[in-house]
C-alpha cells in the first residue's frame, strides 16, 4: 500500500545531492527506501507545480532505470564476448527484453555531465535517441529538460540523487526496485495534485481489492480509462503471487490524455508489461472495438457530464438504454458490458449515486441490467479513499455468465443465477492522515474471502450471511426494493454483542476508571500551573488557582 507521505519539512537543494538516509547504492537498496527518495527529490522541486514536476521526475526515474538494465546485459556480454557475444549488437538486448540505450543516452554519460549549464539539452537529447531505437516508446518519454524555466542546478542535482540508487540491474529488477519507487512517486504527485490526481491515479488500497476479487490468473485483461496504469501492475503481481507467468495475461487499455497516457507506457515498461495502450477518447473513438475481454477492471470518471453523449444516441453499446448525455455513469457500465466475453466478469468503481439514481432513465438501464441477470457483486466502500473525491463510492460486479461455466482460467464456479451478493464495508479502513483513508490488508481479504466463498471458487472457505457485512439476495427481493442496488437494504445491521457483565459490577468498574481519571487531570493540572509559574505565568488565584 502506499506509505504515508513524507514530511513536510524540505531538506535543502544542496542536501537532496547527497542521498538521504535509507538510500543506498548497488544492490543493497533498503526496502523501504522510497519516502526518503521522494523527501530528497521533493525537496529540489522548489516553487515547481506538482503537476510540472512529475514529467521531470517519472521521466529521470524511467531513463535510469533501462540505463541501469542496459549496463548490466552490457556487462555480461562483454564477459562472454569470447563466445562470440557482441555488447554493441542491439538484438542481444532485445531479445533479453531490455531496451537498447545509445551512448549518449546512458546514465553514465549524463551523470558526469549533471554540473553542466547545459544537462537540460542532454537529457532531451537521450531520451528522443532511445525513442529513435526502440520504436515501442515513440512519443512516450518526455523532452523538454531544456526549457528556460526549468532550473538547471536543480535538474542537475536531481541527476545525481538518482544516480545514488540502482534500479535497473538484475537483483533490483527482481525486488522491483523501480516499480516501487515509480508507484510511490505517483501516490505523492497524486497525493500533491488533489482532484486532478485522480485523474492518473487510483489509491493501491481500491486497486488491490478490485484484483483479489476478479482473480484475473489467465486471459484478456481490459481498462479503457487506465491512467498510469497502476490496474494492470497490480494484475500482473496478483498474476506472479499464484504461480502464473507475465504472459499469461494479455493487457488492453486505453487513455484519453496523453500526458497520462505517457505515464502508463512507462510504467509497465519498466515491469515488463507487454500491453497494448490506445490513446484516445474511449467513447468516441475505441482503440479495441472488438475486443471481448475475460476481465474488465476500471476506475472511471465520476458523474462526467463532458462526455458528448448527445453525439452517441444509437450507438450499438447502448444495448441496455441510453445513458444520459449530463452523466456518463451507465455510459461506462454498458461499454464495459459491451466489451466482456461470453464468460467474462468486469469490476470497476462508480459513485454511489449509481446505486440507486433514477435520474434520466439510469433507473431503467439499472433495470434492465438486473433483469438481464449481469449483477453478481455489489461493494458499499467507506469514504476518504481517494485523493479526487472525498464522497463514498462502490464496486461494482458484473458477469456474463452466471452458470459457473469455466472461463479463460479454465475455474468452474457454483450456479448463481438469479443471486446477487452485497457487501457493506463501509466501516472498513483505517486514517493513514487527517484526510485520507486505506483499507488494510485484513479488509481486503474479508471482503474478496465473501466473495469467492460466495461464488464457489475452488478451496474457499463455505458462505454464510453475516448480518451488517454481507448477504446473498434473490432477483426478486431486488425488484421489491425498486432496482435499488444500495448494499446496507440487504445485509441488515451488525448483530449486537451480547453485554454479559452485571449492571452493579459494571458501575462499580467505570465509576473507578472515571475516578482515576479525574486524579490524573488533577496532577496534569497542577504540573502545567507550576510550569507556567515558574517562567512568570502562573494562573489567576481569583479562578480558583494557588
Amino acid at each position: 500500500m502506499p506509505a504515508k507521505p513524507a514530511s513536510r519539512r524540505r531538506r535543502s537543494a544542496d542536501d537532496a545531492s547527497t542521498p538521504a538516509s535509507g538510500i543506498v547504492s548497488g544492490s543493497g537498496a533498503a526496502l523501504g527506501f522510497e519516502a526518503q527518495l521522494w523527501q530528497a527529490a521533493d525537496a529540489l522541486r522548489n516553487n515547481m507545480d506538482a503537476a510540472e514536476y512529475k514529467h521531470v521526475v517519472l521521466g529521470l526515474l524511467f531513463l535510469k532505470y533501462i540505463s541501469d538494465a542496459f549496463e548490466a546485459r552490457h556487462a555480461a556480454l562483454e564477459a562472454e564476448r569470447g563466445q562470440g557475444a557482441d555488447p554493441e549488437d542491439p538484438d542481444e538486448y532485445r531479445a533479453a527484453r531490455i531496451f537498447w540505450v545509445p551512448k549518449e543516452a546512458r546514465w553514465s554519460y549524463l551523470k558526469a555531465n549533471a554540473p553542466q549549464p547545459t544537462i537540460g539539452t542532454l537529457l532531451d537529447a537521450a531520451m528522443t535517441a532511445i525513442e529513435r531505437e526502440n520504436p515501442s516508446l515513440a512519443g512516450v518519454l518526455p523532452r523538454d529538460y531544456a526549457r528556460p524555466a526549468l532550473d538547471k542546478q536543480r535538474l542537475g542535482q536531481l541527476v545525481t540523487l538518482f544516480s545514488n540508487v540502482a534500479v535497473g540491474g538484475e537483483a533490483e529488477r527482481a525486488k522491483d526496485v523501480l516499480g516501487r519507487v515509480y508507484e510511490y512517486f505517483l501516490s505523492q504527485f497524486a497525493s500533491a495534485e488533489g482532484k486532478k490526481g485522480g485523474q492518473f491515479y487510483t489509491p493501491q488500497s481500491v486497486v488491490r481489492l478490485l484484483v483479489e476479487m476478479l482473480a484475473p490468473d489467465r486471459g484478456r485483461v481490459y481498462d479503457p480509462c487506465c491512467g498510469s496504469g497502476g490496474m494492470f501492475v497490480q494484475s500482473e503481481r496478483f498474476l506472479e503471487a499464484h504461480g502464473g507467468h507475465i504472459g499469461d495475461l494479455s493487457v488492453y487499455g486505453q487513455e484519453s490524455n496523453w500526458t497520462t497516457w505517457r505515464l502508463a507506457k512507462m510504467n509497465l515498461a519498466i515491469r515488463g508489461v507487454d500491453a497494448n495502450i490506445g490513446h484516445g477518447d474511449t467513447f468516441h473513438a475505441d482503440r479495441h472495438p472488438d475486443l471481448k475481454a475475460d476481465y474488465v477492471i476500471a476506475n472511471p470518471p465520476f458523474n462526467d457530464s463532458d462526455w458528448r453523449g448527445e453525439q452517441l444516441r444509437d450507438d450499438k453499446r447502448w444495448a441496455y438504454g441510453v445513458p444520459p448525455a449530463g452523466n456518463a455513469n451507465f455510459a461506462w457500465v454498458q461499454h464495459f458490458l459491451h466489451h466482456l466475453s461470453p464468460t467474462g466478469t468486469a469490476g470497476f468503481v462508480l459513485a454511489n449515486g449509481s446505486m440507486s439514481s433514477q435520474q434520466s432513465g439510469e433507473g431503467e438501464i439499472r433495470r434492465a441490467i438486473v433483469d438481464a441477470d449481469l449483477v453478481d457483486c455489489m461493494v458499499a466502500l467507506p469514504g476518504q479513499l481517494f485523493y479526487s473525491t472525498q464522497i463514498p463510492v462502490c464496486l461494482w460486479f458484473l458477469t456474463r455468465d452466471k452458470r459457473g461455466t469455466p472461463g479463460a482460467n479454465g475455474r468452474r464456479l457454483r450456479d448463481r443465477r438469479g443471486e446477487t451478493l452485497f457487501i457493506d464495508a463501509r466501516q472498513m479502513g483505517t486514517m493513514t492522515s487527517r484526510v485520507q483513508r486505506e483499507l488494510t490488508d485484513a479488509d481486503m481479504m474479508r471482503i474478496a474471502g465473501a466473495y469467492h466463498a460466495w461464488r464457489g471458487d475452488p478451496n474457499a472457505v463455505a458462505y454464510a450471511d453475516e448480518p451488517g457485512f454481507c448477504r446473498a439476495a434473490r432477483a426478486e427481493e431486488i425488484r421489491e426494493y425498486g432496482y435499488v442496488l444500495t448494499p446496507a437494504r440487504y445485509v441488515g445491521s451488525a448483530a449486537a454483542v451480547e453485554d454479559c457483565e452485571p449492571f452493579e459490577a459494571k458501575m462499580e468498574r467505570l465509576t473507578q476508571e472515571l475516578a482515576q481519571q479525574f486524579a490524573e487531570g488533577r496532577r496534569l493540572e497542577t504540573r502545567i500551573g507550576e510550569n507556567l509559574a515558574r517562567v512568570g505565568w502562573p494562573l489567576p488565584k481569583n479562578l480558583g488557582y494557588r
